[in-house]
């Protein structure tokens, strides 16, 4: 698995939804406020998840998130390698090969998912779309433009915290390398322990 490094610092990122029309913003301050009401009203959410790198390969497990800053990556069989933010930091840690990498949250684009307060006014731009019913909202703070991009995609739906769905995400890193990750079978604001949080040191038996 030696393509995870790239997409591990990467940090899940590309352009999702094929509706979206990519260049073009929408001035649309309701569905950037909904976006915002919609992650501060998501407290843990758990799914299933489909990653793709830039170069169409795929893994797939399960995703766990608990916020403020916890996220955890289960890759499946065959794929043995984690990634884990324990609250302060992003770990990506690559045990066929003993080795961990790690990132604060703030300087990753995931901050914007685990932030409890993320400031998407400043940051973020609602992208327009042919579809009434997708929200896409880009995230890239211009002031730390090494930090990376995030493109979230939202459907409307009347179940989901502050009515709007999360269907995936592309996360785009400072030399335009895309990952991008499709979530099913969410299910929010239920009970996640911190222990879902932890890690082995790479050498030793995964947690």
């Amino acid at each position: 698995m030696s393509f995870a490094t790239p997409i591990a610092r990467a940090l899940i990122p590309a352009a999702l939804v094929a509706s979206v029309v990519a260049p073009a913003f929408a001035q649309s301050a309701n569905d950037l406020k909904a976006v915002q009401s919609s992650l501060a009203a998501t407290t843990s959410m758990t799914a299933d998840f489909v990653q793709t790198d830039g170069r169409g390969r795929q893994l797939s497990g399960t995703l766990s998130l608990k916020r403020p800053g916890k996220i955890r990556f289960a890759y499946g069989a065959g794929a043995n390698m984690l990634l884990v933010a324990n609250g302060k930091t992003l770990n990506f840690i690559d045990y066929d090969v003993g080795q961990k990498s790690s990132w604060p949250i703030g300087k990753s684009p995931m901050a914007v998912l685990l932030s409890p307060n993320p400031d998407l006014a400043r940051i973020a731009r609602v992208q327009k779309s042919d579809n009434p019913n997708v929200v896409v909202v880009r995230a890239r703070d211009a002031r730390r433009p090494e930090f990376g991009t995030i493109v979230l995609a939202f459907t409307r739906s009347g179940g989901a915290p502050g009515g709007l769905k999360l269907e995936g995400w592309t996360a785009i890193d400072a030399q335009n390398k895309r990952t991008t990750v499709r979530l099913s079978n969410v299910r929010y604001n239920v009970a996640v322990p911190d222990s879902a949080f932890t890690f082995a040191e790479p050498g030793k038996k995964r947690a």
